[in-house]
């Protein structure tokens, strides 16, 4: 009776800790908020937006709230999945129920491959911003040591991870709203310049230099800008409570918007749009004329905090949709495996393996052949959001049913409306040579990845099911 008892309270404790070593891998809400900024608000929206504005003059503005009322209804579409029916395998999960496992598969090799790809183009970036420093040490130094530092820090299990992206997040943040402060004072006249000729009339007057067509060729890189929101969708399963969802995404997305609108607007207010060029950070334009001591080491630094989040939260999502891959029989079983801390390893040694062949092509392809890839990888990225919201469309009627749960707005008009506004975007790329080149690059990735379901994994399949 005495050894009853000491078993049944053996049990207990060791039930109980458990639970108290399950809590502390989980994130809160806000934490997921700030995993997706951090994931989303990366080198492409600092440094790249000089092509965007370029391209479409102040009518970027414009194209700022269609990406962002697009990226708001792929979240509003997988936010209603992953609460009605949560899944390890987020996207790629609901794509395999929606449409079969070919979509399954498709899915999330396509988000494989272009987070891999994506991952490559921010550590060469991350290497060639630490050479305004340190010009005479080699960019492969720098590339192993960040690789080294964002596989580290995903080492560190999921609780650790979420705290460090939302450090970054909060400096990502800080810069921006720093910034609005000061061009608000600029524009209200509190702080001037000699140097400085105000521009709002250039913001407010001719929104469309370049006509529309101009508005329509941007779309793409600035859809790029907002690429990472499936992130959210992938770490929403650590999420203590998965109703918190909704709460996440959309304060992620209003702060994400307004942040993106208000700071470009001050940009265009400070400097006129056709002195902002694609090879300096547009902010950094902005403020030249102010003379502010180290200001493009300050940028610098900025744009560096932000790839590497962006480049380590990347990782995260990536090593997480191989998991769920092998979980499914898509890919190597062994790569399911997770150590005490919930860290997919086998997937993430995989991914470095991945890395480290996308970055040596990366050195030794030409620059023109390797922005090919990476337009490809970016274009693979945003086709995934219409798989997400076409999956959405077939699954809501059942979801619909459960009282009680979250509902998806303005169904089926958001989602139709967020499939037509990303073909919109998609379709740009085909006024810019090396963008129409990319998107053939990533339809011909595509049809690789279905050929090799076909001919490889679903052989496996029917061979397993006989």
């Amino acid at each position: 009776m005495h050894n009853h008892h000491v078993v049944k309270q053996m049990v207990k404790n060791n039930k109980e800790k458990q639970e108290k070593k399950g809590k502390g891998s989980y994130i809160e809400w806000w934490q997921l908020s700030l995993i997706g900024i951090g994931s989303i608000m990366g080198a492409g929206f600092f440094l790249g937006t000089g092509l965007s504005i370029k391209t479409a003059g102040p009518s970027i503005l414009i194209g700022y709230l269609i990406a962002g009322l697009t990226t708001f209804f792929v979240f509003n579409a997988l936010g209603e999945m992953s609460v009605n029916d949560p899944e390890p395998g987020s996207f790629r999960a609901y794509a395999s129920k929606a449409y079969g496992r070919s979509m399954g598969f498709t899915s999330g090799w396509m988000y494989w491959l272009s987070g891999l790809l994506i991952m490559s183009s921010e550590i060469v970036a991350l290497s060639t911003f630490m050479q305004f420093w340190f010009p005479h040490v080699p960019l492969w130094i720098f590339s192993i040591l960040f690789a080294i530092l964002g596989f580290g820090i995903n080492f560190l299990g999921v609780s650790n991870f979420g705290k460090i992206e939302s450090l970054f997040a909060v400096v990502k943040i800080a810069t921006l709203v720093i910034f609005i402060l000061f061009g608000a004072l600029v524009l209200f006249g509190v702080i001037h310049d000699k140097d400085v000729i105000t521009s709002h009339h250039t913001v407010l007057g001719n929104m469309f230099p370049n006509g529309m067509k101009g508005l329509w060729s941007a779309l793409i890189f600035i859809f790029f800008t907002f690429g990472g929101i499936v992130v959210v969708g992938i770490a929403s399963s650590e999420l203590k409570s998965k109703k918190d969802i909704p709460k996440a995404g959309v304060g992620l997305i209003i702060t994400l918007v307004a942040m993106y609108l208000f700071s470009l607007f001050f940009v265009l207010n400070m400097v006129s749009w056709t002195e902002i060029d694609e090879s300096e950070s547009p902010f950094v334009t902005a403020l030249s004329a102010f003379h502010i001591p180290y200001m493009d080491s300050i940028f610098n630094i900025i744009i560096i905090s932000a790839a590497f989040s962006t480049m380590v939260g990347a990782l995260f999502s990536i090593s997480h949709v191989m998991v769920s891959l092998a979980k499914s029989g898509d890919a190597p079983k062994a790569l399911k495996d997770k150590n005490s801390r919930g860290v997919a390893w086998k997937a993430l040694l995989l991914t470095a393996a991945g890395l480290a062949v996308s970055i040596v092509f990366s050195f030794l392809l030409p620059n023109t052949v390797y922005e090919y890839i990476t337009t490809a990888a970016g274009v693979m990225l945003i086709l995934n959001w219409v798989i997400i919201l076409a999956s959405h469309l077939k699954l809501h009627p059942s979801y619909s049913k459960n009282k009680g749960t979250f509902k998806a707005f303005g169904y089926p008009i958001t989602s139709i409306a967020g499939i037509v506004f990303i073909l919109l975007a998609i379709s740009g790329a085909l006024f810019h040579a090396n963008e129409r080149i990319g998107l053939l690059i990533s339809l011909g990735m595509i049809v690789v990845i279905f050929i090799c379901y076909k001919v490889i994994f679903r052989h496996r399949h029917e061979k397993t099911n006989v």
